[in-house]
C-alpha cells in the first residue's frame, strides 16, 4: 500500500496496486513484507479475492479491510513486521494478519490484540474465510473482470515464479522449516503452464524462486510428466531447459534465485551458455561464509574450497556467469582467523554481486544456545570491512564493463527521461542498474535495449542506446 513502512531491508515488498473500482464494490489492501516468496502468495491471495469480486485498494483510506503479509524470518523483521500491523490498525482499524509471523499467533495479538484474524504462511483459504466474515463478498459477474495474469504487485514486465515451498535443510541459524515445513515441490507442467501464460500477457523475465531452487522435485522423487510433445522430469535441470525455449533471450529472460551449489548444478551451466535459451548466466547462491568450521557451526551443506573449485568450472563453462550470493558476519564462534578466510576467499571467488548481513538471534533458531556470541561492535567492524572488500571487487568487475556492448531490460523512465535499467547480471531490487540519460523518447518501460557502456560506478553502470530489441 502507499503508507508501507519505510524501507529499512533489502528484502521488503512495497506493494503498490492501483485500482479502478465500482461503486459500492467491496475493496481489501494489502500490506506485503518480506522476500520475493511472500510477494507471490501476496499475488495469490488478491488474485483470488478479485476473482470473488472485490476491488484492490492501493491506500488505507479505501480500503474495507487490510492484508499484512508479514516477515519473521529475522528480529528486526519481525519487529517491523509488527510496526506495519500497528500502522495499518491506526490508519484503517480492520486488520487480517497472515505470512511467516502468523506462525506465532499469540506473537501478534500479544502487541496488537485488536487484529482481526491471525494465519500463518501459505494459507490462502483461511485468509479468504477471514475476508468473507469481515468483509463479505458482493461479485458482479459482468463487471469484476480477472486479468489473465491475475493481481500482480510486481511491475507488468516482470513476474516471480515460485516452484516449491519450505526446505529439508536444518540450519542452525533459520526457522523457515518451522514456518513454512519441508520441500514441497510443484509438479513440473504446472509450473511451465504458470510461465507460459506470463509471457502470453506480455512478461519479459521470470524470476524462478524457492527456498532451495537445486532441491526443486526431490520430494517428488522427480516425476516425469507430460509438456508438448515430449515429457519433462520435475527436476531443476528439465524445468530450467524447458523454461529457457520459452522464448529468445532477446525477447525473454529467465533468471535463477536460490540455488545451493550441489553438484548436479554444473548440469545448468552449458544451458546457461547455450545463446540460444531464454535462461540467464546468473546463479544466486546463499554460500553464508567460508570457512569450515563455520559452516559446520551453521550446519550448512557447503563447504568453501569445493566451492571456489565448482566456482572454476562453472566460469570454465560459460565466462559470463554472473554470480550473486549473500553472507553472515558475526555467527556465533566466529573467529578473527574464521572472519580473515571469508575475505581472502572473496578475494579468490570475486563474486559479481554480494549481500552481507550482521548475525542476530531468531526466536526459535538452534544457533540462540551456541557458545561465544560475538559482540555487536566487532559484528560492525566485520561487516564494514567484509563490504569495503566487496564493493572493491564489484567497482573493478564493473570497470571492465565499460566500452561493452550489453543488452538491458528497461524498468522505470523517470518525468526527467532517465531510464533506470537493469543487465542480465542484475535481479530487481537486490543488485545494481544502468542508467540511460539521453535519447530515451523511443523507449517503454520492459523493452530490452542495445547499450553502450560509457561509465561505471560501485554498483552501477551508465551508457547509451545502442537499439532497440
Amino acid at each position: 500500500m502507499s503508507q508501507n513502512p519505510p524501507d529499512l531491508r533489502p528484502d521488503l515488498a512495497r506493494a503498490t496496486v492501483a485500482a479502478e473500482n465500482r461503486p459500492g464494490q467491496p475493496t481489501i489492501g494489502m500490506v506485503s513484507l518480506g522476500c520475493p516468496k511472500a510477494l507471490v502468495d501476496s499475488e495469490r491471495i488478491l488474485t483470488r479475492l478479485r476473482a470473488e469480486g472485490y476491488g484492490i485498494s492501493p491506500d488505507y483510506s479505501g480500503a474495507d479491510a487490510v492484508i499484512v503479509n508479514t516477515c519473521g524470518f529475522l528480529d528486526s523483521a519481525k519487529a517491523e513486521s509488527l510496526q506495519a500491523i500497528g500502522e495499518a490498525l491506526a490508519e484503517n482499524g480492520k486488520v487480517i494478519v497472515t505470512g511467516c509471523l502468523g506462525a506465532e499467533p499469540e506473537f501478534i495479538t500479544g502487541t496488537h490484540p485488536r487484529v482481526l484474524a491471525v494465519t500463518g504462511p501459505h494459507q490462502y483459504e483461511q485468509v479468504l474465510d477471514a475476508v468473507h466474515k469481515t468483509v463479505p463478498p458482493d461479485p458482479h459477474p459482468f463487471v469484476d473482470l480477472l486479468p489473465a495474469s491475475g493481481v500482480k504487485l510486481t511491475p507488468r514486465h516482470y513476474s516471480y515464479l515460485k516452484i516449491s515451498e519450505g526446505c529439508n535443510h536444518a540450519c542452525k541459524f533459520c526457522i523457515i522449516p518451522d514456518m513454512r515445513g519441508r520441500l514441497s515441490s510443484r509438479p513440473v507442467h504446472a509450473i511451465l503452464r504458470e510461465a507460459e501464460k506470463h509471457v502470453e500477457t506480455g512478461v519479459r523475465e521470470l524470476l524462478v524462486i524457492s527456498q532451495d531452487t537445486s532441491a526443486y522435485g526431490l520430494d517428488r522423487k522427480y516425476s516425469t510428466h507430460p509438456w508438448k510433445d515430449r515429457e519433462a522430469r520435475s527436476h531443476i535441470t528439465d524445468l530450467a531447459r524447458e523454461l529457457g525455449r520459452l522464448g529468445a533471450p532477446r525477447d525473454l529472460w529467465v533468471r535463477l534465485h536460490y540455488v545451493y551449489p550441489y553438484p548436479h548444478v554444473r548440469d545448468l551451466i552449458p544451458l546457461m551458455a547455450d545463446p540460444d535459451t531464454a535462461l540467464l548466466p546468473y546463479l544466486d547462491i546463499p554460500f553464508q561464509h567460508s570457512h569450515p568450521d563455520t559452516l559446520k557451526r551453521m550446519a550448512r551443506p557447503a563447504a568453501g574450497a569445493r566451492t571456489l573449485d565448482e566456482i572454476a568450472r562453472w566460469r570454465a563453462i560459460c565466462p559470463d556467469i554472473t554470480l550473486r550470493s549473500t553472507f553472515i558476519v558475526g555467527y556465533p564462534g566466529e573467529t578473527e582467523a574464521e572472519f580473515q578466510h571469508l575475505l581472502d576467499w572473496m578475494d579468490e571467488a570475486r563474486l559479481d554481486r554480494v549481500g552481507c548481513f550482521q548475525y542476530e538471534n531468531v526466536n526459535g533458531a538452534r544457533s540462540n544456545a551456541l557458545p561465544d556470541h560475538v559482540p555487536d561492535e566487532v559484528k560492525q567492524d566485520r561487516w564494514n570491512r567484509f563490504m569495503t572488500k566487496a564493493q572493491a571487487i564489484s567497482e573493478a568487475k564493473l570497470a571492465a564493463r565499460v566500452g561493452q556492448t550489453l543488452e538491458v531490460i528497461v524498468d522505470d523512465i523517470d518525468t526527467d527521461g532517465i531510464a533506470t535499467c537493469r543487465t542480465k547480471a542484475d535481479a530487481p531490487e537486490i543488485d545494481g542498474n544502468l542508467f540511460i540519460d539521453e535519447n530515451t523518447g523511443g523507449l517503454s518501460v520492459g523493452d530490452i535495449v542495445t547499450v553502450d557502456v560509457d561509465e561505471a560506478g560501485e554498483y552501477d553502470l551508465w551508457g547509451v542506446v545502442n537499439e532497440v530489441n
